[in-house]
């Protein structure tokens, strides 16, 4: 489910397995601005994986319940691979759910580029291990995503089995990235209060609209999301919503700027600069398959989002409001719309991470549109000229201390956890500065 292995669970004193969860969902019509009419009921047998303390002295009682993501074809975790590192040293609970129709019944997906694609079912990849499982529809998938949210909130008081058995659970939050998020905008929207399971949501690189309610038996088509009109979060939600934002998310076709919207007590939203809606991190290893012109985005965004989880988590606990940023800047708004750069050519306001505030490289979420789709979501990293960088700092002794105040800057703003201070102090890239 990811391209890079994350810590080493065993190690750390986890465990991971994975479980078929069963039951009944409904499917819904929209019956008016922020309301749904049920349609009718049909079971579902799903893929659940679960990576836990085995140790409830070791867990933090925050389980973190991630919307798999299916726009490859198949299940995969993106905000897992992001969010890792935080969630094994903070001793989360992380819960992946094969929320749509695709991920346990097969589909060509909505972007090419990210392996052989397939329109098989799970069972027909693993007979034994899966021939049980069943997905009525992305119809259902709302449903069966509160319903096993549920199903995790008392594990002391169900069987033996419970993949959460032994643990105190004292929250749930729901993640999700790009299709997934989409989907959290219209669950947060429509659901997220009338179920009442998750105490906050971090919804990650959505569109301007959120996912439809989708059709019985077969799955929901994610590009009719982008020519949708703009969809604010409900302000009347009774739990903490995170959005957080790439370039790429709030322009290309996503188009995120067009459902901007204030930040409240309920609300957080965080635009990050020089990131894109994948990165080098996402992809680890096997960036060269995806064959791209240029090398993609070497971001800081997962060091921001490690932080919005702490926030979201103490957020959700009755603790304080996260910490407000401004957006990115845009020239003007209107159908050319583009970024406002800096000197250097990297986006100016939103999140600061110290790869834009002592640059070395150009970041962006945006490229041309004469490239494969998979190209446009991973973004680019291009060279400063050497003459720039030696005009911009006096020499690496200069950059290192630059670098290190924007890291410390970082930190104190809440954008980066104390705890990943040294990680980000090891992106500095001094041996590009003339000397």
């Amino acid at each position: 489910m990811s391209a890079t292995p994350g810590p080493d669970l065993e190690a750390n004193g986890f465990q991971e397995n994975e479980y078929a969860a069963s039951g009944v969902a409904t499917r819904y019509a929209h019956a008016g601005p922020g309301s749904v009419v049920p349609l009718g009921e049909d079971k579902f047998a799903t893929r659940v994986l679960v990576r836990r303390p085995r140790l409830d002295a070791d867990f933090n009682g925050t389980v973190v319940v991630e919307w798999l993501n299916v726009s490859s074809g198949s299940d995969a975790a993106p905000e897992y691979t992001y969010l890792a590192e935080e969630l094994v040293r903070g001793g989360y609970a992380w819960v992946g759910v094969s929320a749509q129709y695709t991920g346990v019944m097969g589909g060509s997906g909505s972007v090419g580029g990210l392996g052989e694609s397939t329109t098989a079912t799970l069972a027909a990849k693993d007979p034994e291990r899966y021939s049980g499982l069943h997905h009525p529809g992305d119809a259902y998938s709302y449903d069966l995503f509160g319903a096993v949210g549920r199903s995790l909130q008392l594990p002391s008081a169900a069987g033996a089995g419970h993949p959460l058995r032994g643990l105190s659970v004292r929250r749930l939050l729901a993640v999700g990235e790009s299709q997934s998020a989409m989907a959290l905008t219209t669950y947060a929207n429509l659901f997220a209060a009338e179920h009442a399971v998750f105490d906050g949501l971090l919804i990650h690189s959505r569109a301007a609209a959120g996912l439809s309610l989708g059709e019985a038996g077969t799955a929901i088509d994610v590009d009719t999301v982008f020519a949708q009109e703009p969809v604010t979060i409900r302000t009347d939600l009774p739990i903490p919503a995170f959005i957080v934002q790439t370039e790429t998310d709030v322009l290309t076709n996503f188009r995120f700027y067009r459902a901007r919207q204030p930040d409240t007590d309920r609300l957080r939203v965080w635009e990050i600069a020089g990131t894109s809606h994948a990165d080098l991190h996402q992809i680890g290893p096997y960036e060269h398959m995806l064959g791209c012109p240029t090398p993609v985005n070497r971001g800081q965004q997962r060091f921001v989002l490690r932080a919005a989880l702490r926030h979201l988590r103490d957020w959700a606990d009755g603790g304080p409001v996260p910490p407000a940023a401004a957006p990115l800047e845009l020239d003007d708004v209107s159908d050319t719309t583009q970024f406002a750069l800096d000197e250097v050519g990297n986006v100016r306001g939103g999140v600061r991470t110290p790869c834009v505030d002592a640059p070395t490289e150009i970041l962006s979420g945006i490229v041309g549109d004469d490239v494969p789709r998979i190209c446009v979501l991973f973004g680019s990293t291009l060279p400063i000229a050497p003459e720039i960088l030696a005009s911009r700092y006096t020499g690496r002794a200069d950059y290192e201390q630059r670098y290190r105040a924007a890291t410390t800057a970082a930190v104190q703003a809440g954008f980066i956890l104390a705890a990943d201070r040294d990680e980000a102090l090891a992106d500095a890239r001094p041996d590009v500065i003339p000397d």
